[in-house]
């Protein structure tokens, strides 16, 4: 509860006091010092307080839950919803790097399928255009959170791939189950807005900013395994790279 936290306001700086509120409650959220689920006092309550206006405590409140911090629902209030997912970029899989942090990954299936390959994904995956590849898609979920729209092409046969399985388990950790080597990755890193499928799917506004990702991984053999085109919420996801200078 906002109750018991200590919000410090300096009214006499030129920084808004709906953003001082804002920007301490959501160092709370990322301290820890306010869990996922916790609920917040009601802006009556916080206003009262703080000393401030509700149209001001509104305005903080809004603010944090435009940037995916806090959600509010009919009969329970304002409540936390988590953290911004960071992930590093290595060669791992959502699913594994979520279940390392502790988010409770989900999985929902929308297709899985053989499809002829067109001219583009042939091209990457080093087969003819119509050969026949498996392509997936699903929605992967964080801590009961839509997080991302996941599209995959992989050859025919490297792997058993079943909805059940791809519930349970990453698409990665199946691979490498069924023997596949992975080495290495090209990866390329964007943005852009979300359409109106993919913001009903993610829980998120039409044109809402999204993160794309589009990853070709090859074996130790230097054949191309999987090919990957996916969007994350920005509000909710973001990559950490680690720089080396040589």
């Amino acid at each position: 509860m906002t109750s018991h936290l200590a919000i410090d306001l300096d009214r006499s700086s030129p920084v808004p006091l709906y953003f001082q509120v804002a920007e301490q409650i959501a160092e709370a959220i990322k301290n820890g010092d306010l869990a996922p689920g916790a609920r917040l006092d009601n802006e009556i309550l916080l206003a009262d307080r703080l000393g401030l206006s509700r149209p001001t405590v509104r305005q903080a409140i809004q603010y944090l839950v435009d940037k995916g911090l806090l959600v509010r629902k009919r009969g329970v209030g304002t409540q936390v919803v988590h953290g911004q997912v960071k992930r590093s970029v290595e060669l791992t899989s959502l699913y594994d790097d979520l279940r390392r942090a502790g988010q409770e990954p989900a999985t929902q299936v929308l297709a899985l399928e053989p499809r002829p390959a067109d001219e583009e994904i042939a091209a990457i995956l080093g087969v003819e255009t119509g050969t026949h590849v498996i392509y997936l898609e699903r929605v992967r979920f964080a801590a009961g959170e839509p997080l991302a729209i996941m599209h995959n092409w992989l050859p025919v046969g490297l792997a058993p791939l079943t909805p059940e399985g791809l519930h349970n388990r990453g698409l990665y950790e199946l691979l490498r189950s069924a023997g596949v080597r992975m080495r290495v990755a090209n990866q390329r890193v964007g943005a852009r807005a979300a359409s109106a499928h993919e913001a009903k799917l993610l829980e998120e506004r039409r044109g809402a900013p999204l993160l794309t990702m589009v990853r070709t991984t090859y074996d130790d053999q230097g054949r191309a395994v999987e090919h990957g085109s996916h969007v994350y919420r920005a509000s909710h996801y973001s990559l950490e790279v680690t720089l080396i200078e040589r």
